[in-house]
């Protein structure tokens, strides 16, 4: 017999909504219920093996049921809006599917299901129902059987007429009756008061129906169940009819049409998958037997000087494809490349780059080097370095396809080829060694036609051809050229943290009086909430919690605690920052950390190998791992270029406001100008305090503070910091408004964008979790504002990088933290290097305020600091 499984869609909608957490994709669509509905498809065609599928929906219209009872499920919670937006999405995956959809006005999901069910065994097939609800057990029959769906999405019992009787002693028909007498708090139907499932059973199963009940009353025990069943006899038939499903709906069922053209939109589903960030249903998606075959991708593996020849003759006429194989990407010093695979046209070319011969080396600089042709690269960063290492400087770079993926979707914690052939493409990309080499250079072409058109989809032409490209040569330089570090002065420096480190350890052993290891949570947890008495403020299971934020919430309770804290700080620097330091100082004397272009969600850059930028400076200890930082020699020193407030200047232009604008324009302190207005203070009467709380509020609107965490931050009611806030927003007006609409926008799109179109999806924003929302909102308040100074300080790079260049300059740039950017100045070079930082620094954007920089010079970084 052919197999037709019904699928109860609303009813498997509710049941993977509720058993699956709350899912968004990076538009912020809603998505658990769409994911576990797909999850229970594949489950059902892989253990019932269909023939055919269809589905039922239940529309929104009253249905017979209501007209004849208005109380028919009366008091059913409203179905949550977060579950309702993914309905259209489920059915746009079963019209992939290719499976019919039944739906009509005035009748249940269940009505539809019933007549489906009858006329296709009346045909001659098996049915099989899949829903949540027992309802459809009275639908049981030799050929037609329920599959109910248990715990979960992917648990489920399947019952015939035979389980059915065999397990409740009724068959499927009686199971109506049953729901007659005990009626159904779900739907609202009330059968007869006092009957339970037990009674209700143990009735039908003697008298076979309700109406056999209710003609046999003296026959039954009971005293107030004979007067219950006298009573509410009309509601006990009425209840019966409300829980009877219909099997004769007036829908047009065509058989032929449900069986024919079923065949899966493969390509349309991936797509879809992909969208809904469905990675592990992708895999479940039959492979197309139309799709492009690339497990037998050939590659030449070329070492002769001719066919070197012949690809350069090739190369000359066309757009090329690179994907170079790198070893020791982590040390400067050591970086090598071990393998070049080229694409041109379709065909795929590999250099053994440890074994390429000099004159062949010099062929393929030819290639690499020549302007007119345009190269598309993955990484180009790295392979830029260690050319650049071996004398060849690779030209014409067009696109970077790792930068692009990065910038149309930048919270992946990792962008290979494989998974972005796979997530964009949707084909496979799997192999080892040269095999798989040859799979990613092949696709590099698909990799950027796609990419291409989605960075004008999205309005980033301008932030990747302009920002991000430029920037991957600019950081292979810094990576290359390196910071110098005075290593005696690093030893010198080494000595002071250990004495420092054993003061401070000898001052938290006396107020402890005892020593114990302040590094083990367990010892100090001891001392602490047990020798001290001080108050428990959180509990691990292996004991006391003692973490910074513990910590903070004790500093004014004993002054161990900021001992105990500046101690944890100095061991951290000497480690990270002293001993660190020692172990990545390379051959040529100088560090040279690693720039990371696609970390961020921000767009903010990181650095590895060591990390420079969160050097702590809080402390004065902190401060002084700078000063290890020294020029390249006697002739040169260090210069210092950082933005002047530039995230509150940023906030100003972007929220458009002509108060804060003004400020800025007429140079004002804006701290203390802020103190003024917020406090009702004239400013030469600012006192330091007032000027610190000003700080505090404008540097946490930037980042979306509640009132709530302001006042802890400034020790303070939460009343009392409701009020500056207020009076900010009052001074600020369109601050304010900026705020509210930038997280209505990020609601409605799913994302927020910096002033040149850098895109950050924010799934948090909506969230149920009111804790995750709140982050959410908070994101999208900051993104467009730290993302936007993140951009300002990148394109200020590239244009000191070229400018310097430009001029043929000694002097070089080494380093980017944050908001300031690090020059080796040569002494008979300063005045002019400092004329082209200030010019292309301050001038780098237009905006409604005034770009201004702070510039310093010292021997050290300290020093230019």
């Amino acid at each position: 017999m052919e197999k037709l499984v019904i699928l109860d869609s609303n009813s498997l909608m509710n049941r993977a909504f509720y058993a699956l957490p709350l899912l968004t994709n990076s538009d912020g669509e809603y998505t658990n219920a769409v994911f576990g509905f797909a999850s229970m498809l594949f489950k059902i065609k892989e253990d019932i093996k269909p023939d055919f599928i269809v589905a039922t929906f239940d529309k929104r219209a009253p249905t017979f049921r209501h007209l004849e009872y208005g109380d028919y499920k009366a008091g059913r919670k409203k179905m949550p809006e977060e579950l309702a937006q993914q309905f259209p999405l489920v059915k746009e995956m079963l019209n992939l599917f290719d499976i019919n959809i039944f739906e009509i006005d005035g009748f249940e999901a269940d009505d539809l299901i019933g007549t489906l069910a009858k006329h296709a065994e009346k045909n001659g097939m098996e049915v099989y129902i899949v829903t949540g609800d027992r309802d459809a057990l009275q639908l049981a029959s030799d050929n037609i059987n329920v599959v109910i769906t248990k715990k979960g999405i992917t648990e489920k019992e399947i019952y015939n007429k035979n389980r059915i009787i065999e397990e409740m002693g009724v068959t499927p028909t009686e199971f109506i009756d049953v729901k007659g007498l005990m009626g159904d708090k779900s739907d609202n139907i009330p059968g007869v008061p006092g009957i339970g499932e037990k009674t209700a059973y143990k009735l039908i199963q003697t008298y076979k129906s309700v109406e056999n009940v209710l003609n046999n009353i003296d026959e039954i025990k009971g005293k107030k169940l004979k007067e219950n069943l006298m009573e509410y006899r009309e509601q006990a038939v009425f209840s019966k009819k409300l829980a009877t499903i219909m099997i004769n709906v007036p829908v047009e069922i065509d058989l032929d049409e449900i069986k024919s053209n079923k065949k899966l939109n493969i390509e349309g589903l991936r797509q879809m998958f992909y969208k809904l960030q469905f990675k592990s249903l992708m895999d479940k998606l039959p492979k197309d037997s139309t799709e492009e075959k690339v497990d037998h991708i050939e590659f030449s593996l070329i070492g002769k000087k001719e066919e070197f020849l012949q690809l350069k003759e090739k190369c000359l006429k066309e757009k090329i494809y690179i994907k170079f194989i790198t070893d020791n990407d982590a040390k400067y010093s050591s970086l090598s490349l071990q393998y070049a695979s080229i694409r041109v046209k379709d065909e795929i070319y590999i250099v053994n780059m440890d074994k390429i011969e000099k004159d062949n080396l010099s062929i393929l600089k030819e290639i690499l080097e020549n302007k007119d042709v345009e190269k598309v690269l993955f990484d180009v960063k790295t392979p830029y370095t260690a050319l650049r290492k071996i004398g060849i400087y690779l030209d014409n770079v067009i696109f970077d396809v790792k930068i692009a993926a990065y910038l149309i979707e930048s919270s992946k914690s990792e962008y290979d080829v494989k998974t972005l052939v796979n997530e964009y493409i949707y084909k496979e990309c799997s192999g080892e060694g040269l095999d798989l080499l040859c799979k990613e250079t092949f696709y590099l072409k698909n990799l950027y036609e796609n990419f291409e058109e989605k960075l004008k989809e999205n309005n980033m032409e301008d932030l990747f051809y302009n920002i991000e490209m430029p920037l991957t040569k600019v950081l292979s330089y810094m990576e290359g050229y390196g910071f110098k570090v005075d290593k005696d002065k690093l030893n010198e420096l080494g000595e002071k943290f250990t004495y420092e480190i054993k003061n401070i350890q000898e001052e938290i052993f006396n107020l402890s009086e005892e020593e114990f290891n302040i590094n083990s949570p367990k010892q100090l947890g001891k001392i602490l909430f047990e020798k001290l008495d001080l108050p428990v403020i959180k509990k691990t299971k292996t004991g006391y919690s003692t973490n910074a934020e513990v910590l903070e919430q004790l500093s004014d309770k004993h002054p161990i605690i900021d001992k105990i804290t500046y101690y944890r700080q100095l061991t951290k620097l000497y480690s990270t920052y002293v001993e660190g330091l020692k172990n990545v100082i390379q051959e040529d004397g100088n560090i040279h950390s690693s720039f990371n272009q696609t970390v961020t969600t921000t767009g903010r850059l990181s650095s590895t190998e060591p990390n420079l930028q969160n050097i702590p400076i809080k402390y004065e200890m902190g401060r002084e791992i700078r000063k290890v930082f020294i020029p390249d020699n006697s002739e040169s020193l260090i210069l210092s270029a950082d933005y002047s407030q530039i995230e509150l200047r940023v906030l100003a232009d972007i929220a458009d406001d002509e108060n804060l604008i003004n400020a800025f324009k007429e140079h004002s302190d804006i701290h203390t100008k802020t103190a003024s207005e917020v406090f009702g203070v004239p400013i030469d009467e600012v006192t330091s305090l007032l000027r610190g709380r000003a700080k505090a509020v404008n540097f946490g609107i930037v980042y979306g503070i509640s009132d709530f965490s302001l006042a802890k931050d400034l020790g303070i009611a939460k009343k009392e910091a409701k009020q500056y806030m207020d009076i900010y927003f009052e001074r600020y007006p369109k601050v304010k408004d900026y705020l509210k609409n930038i997280v209505e926008e990020g609601k409605e799109k799913g994302y927020v964008t910096t002033i040149v179109n850098r895109r950050r999806y924010i799934p948090e924003i909506n969230a149920s979790n009111k804790i995750v929302k709140s982050l959410g909102e908070r994101l999208a308040m900051n993104t467009p504002i730290q993302g936007s100074a993140a951009d300002i300080i990148k394109l200020a790079m590239i244009k000191v990088f070229n400018e310097l260049q430009t001029r043929k300059l000694k002097s070089k740039l080494i380093l980017q933290v944050h908001d300031e950017l690090i020059i080796n100045v040569y002494k008979d070079e300063l005045k002019e290097v400092e004329e082209i930082v200030k010019t292309q620094m301050e001038n780098v954007m237009n905006l409604d305020v005034p770009l201004e920089i702070d510039m310093n010079i010292g021997n050290n970084w300290y020093e230019a600091k």
